[in-house]
């Protein structure tokens, strides 16, 4: 009997034993599982951070390589740690090509403004095929303390040879404190929006009225810069300029400097993300001698004032899909001093007091990538008062008030633009433009335009 109770207890014992070795290698089996699931995560994980970090790593190297490129624009900072930048002796060189097909249903070489004297290149481009303009610019630091650009402009004179200018050739100090900046050389002036854009940068293929009234389609000249922005989240700058008087709407002043000042305010901010804005005013105070419009010559003072504004919307900021920018102008200058009218064998003296005002506004909706469409209104009023001085030998008056170029007529200048543009990428763009032109009162000019713009080579950004 103890034997039978033996063996029964050998048999529960060597089960007992036998199921928890079975336990044990159950566990032992989902120990190994659960550890082999834990190494391919940590495996995917790993493969997915090395990618991520691979792909930062050529994000990081593409934006040095743009950063370098767009050193003509960006380059205004102070450097830090006192080196020299990327582009220090390498200077970004790029050319922008433009020409455009015109066509008219009025005589572009009769082109007027009734009530405004024409300077500058306030005038029509020439029927037919034209080559607007081709521009060689290049810019660098030259060293840690100053920043440098020029630009040689290529285009047909009235006689349609060709010609070249400096555009522009200035030198920005870098070192100035406390938010301070400053030019000196020959450039665009900072007053109003549109003026310091070169013409690639237009979104129409033409200058608003009020440009070619007021300041000869743009304003530039050789003069000096100091400007302020304030350390503030709200964008606010003061600047002031000095310029020589060469150009339109000064004339042909001799002096050194000093007969054109220029001051101007402007402010701007983002509300929210996805809406910008920027507003300013600013004055143009010239002292002109001789400045020549026509037959015409104007000595006296010339005094502009204008207000501008513009608002930009993209949905979330993004705006490569689309985007919307709304943009106006207000001007108005006083003038007042003697003019000279003259002809082949006379010369008359004309007095002249005039106040002349104008404004445009315009929209430019890109409503897909690459594809935008424009609307633009411009309007004048000039109210001129002329005093025939002394005829000159002129025997009829009239003739004299019409080749000063200052007779209104009693027509308010005024235009209807619309244009649409594809740009396949940043380098070109393809624009077809109609312009209801009615500036002069012998009636309205039909204007169709279709033309080019290719850019080679790197070019900062454009600002706001």
């Amino acid at each position: 009997m103890k034997i039978y109770k033996a063996g029964a207890l050998l048999c529960i014992g060597l089960i007992s034993a036998g199921t928890v070795l079975a336990r044990e290698q159950a566990d032992l089996d989902e120990i190994r599982q659960q550890m082999e699931q834990l190494r391919k995560t940590y495996e995917a994980q790993l493969n997915a951070l090395e990618e991520r970090l691979e792909k930062a790593e050529a994000l990081a190297e593409k934006n040095r390589v743009e950063l370098a490129d767009s050193q003509v624009e960006e380059n205004r900072v102070e450097n830090t740690g006192g080196g020299l930048t990327s582009s220090a002796f390498n200077p970004a060189i790029s050319v922008v090509l433009q020409g455009s097909l015109n066509s008219y249903s009025k005589n572009p070489d009769s082109y007027e403004l009734a009530g405004f004297p024409l300077g500058g290149e306030a005038g029509l481009a020439s029927e037919g095929l034209s080559l607007d303009e081709t521009e060689v610019i290049a810019s660098a630091s030259v060293d840690q303390w100053f920043y440098a650009e020029s630009t040689l402009a290529f285009h047909d004179n009235e006689d349609n040879e060709g010609e070249v200018e400096v555009e522009e050739a200035f030198v920005d100090p870098l070192m100035l404190p406390a938010g301070l900046g400053g030019r000196f050389g020959r450039f665009y002036s900072d007053v109003g929006y549109l003026n310091r854009f070169h013409t690639h940068a237009w979104d129409f293929r033409d200058a608003p009225l009020t440009y070619r009234a007021f300041l000869g389609k743009q304003y530039r000249d050789d003069g000096i810069r100091l400007n302020w922005t304030a350390p503030t989240d709200l964008y606010l700058m003061l600047g002031a300029e000095t310029y020589a008087g060469k150009q339109f709407p000064a004339g042909n002043n001799s002096r050194v400097l000093g007969n054109v000042q220029t001051a101007f305010l402007k402010l701007g901010g983002d509300v929210g993300i996805s809406h910008a804005w920027q507003g300013g005013i600013s004055a143009l105070l010239a002292n002109a001698k001789d400045r020549n419009s026509g037959d015409s010559n104007f000595t006296g003072d010339s005094d502009l004032y204008i207000a501008d504004l513009v608002y930009r919307w993209a949905p979330n900021g993004n705006p490569r899909q689309r985007n919307l920018k709304l943009q106006s102008e207000f001007f108005y200058r006083e003038e007042d001093g003697d003019v000279t009218v003259t002809d082949n064998t006379n010369s008359a003296l004309v007095d002249y007091d005039g106040d002349q005002k104008g404004w445009y506004a315009q929209a430019v909706y890109q409503f897909m990538p690459h594809w935008r469409t424009g609307l633009r209104y411009d309007w004048l009023d000039a109210d001129n008062h002329l005093k025939l001085t002394d005829p000159g030998g002129f025997t009829n008056p009239n003739d004299i008030i019409e080749a000063s170029g200052l007779d209104a007529q009693g027509h308010d200048p005024q235009r209807w633009s619309l244009m649409v543009d594809w740009s396949p990428s940043e380098f070109s763009r393809i624009r077809a433009q109609y312009d209801r032109d009615e500036s002069r009162p012998q009636g309205t000019d039909h204007q169709l335009f279709l033309q080019y713009i290719m850019s080679l080579g790197s070019h900062g950004a454009h600002e706001f």
